[in-house]
């Protein structure tokens, strides 16, 4: 198992349905907004420190914990209501640990448990399990 904490005082709220498309001599091309380019590169330039020595390898589950700063108006560990969407959310940050080498490609991640709370300490918590064919 492979877990840590990515201190991070605003999380990006840029997702990555937010690509854009323009046409070019009848043909669609996609590309990137500004903030969607930040919001990548934030998320690159913080989780590089964490990138594992090896790529991690097998059937994968991701838990991910998105702790969003409270401002101290909400009770630290509460879950957030409130955007962004949380199958919105994910996966830039996905595709950004793909890239960084995190493991070999994201369809091998077969469990993926996603979350959002208030917190006092704002960031992300990563944990990264190999699993087995047992369930559970």
């Amino acid at each position: 198992m492979y877990r840590f904490f990515v201190p991070m005082k605003k999380i990006p709220r840029t997702t990555h349905q937010q690509k854009q498309v323009h046409v070019v001599h009848g043909k669609p091309v996609f590309y990137e907004p500004n903030d969607l380019k930040l919001a990548r590169e934030e998320f690159m330039a913080n989780l590089a420190r964490y990138i594992p020595d090896e790529k991690i390898t097998g059937k994968i589950r991701l838990m991910i914990k998105w702790c969003f700063d409270s401002n101290g108006k909400y009770l630290d560990g509460t879950f957030k209501d409130t955007k962004p969407d949380l199958d919105n959310s994910v996966k830039l940050l996905q595709d950004c640990m793909t890239s960084l080498g995190f493991w070999e490609d994201d369809r091998f991640i077969v469990s993926l448990i996603v979350e959002k709370f208030w917190s006092d300490i704002p960031g992300i918590f990563i944990q990264i399990e190999v699993v087995d064919d047992e369930l559970g």
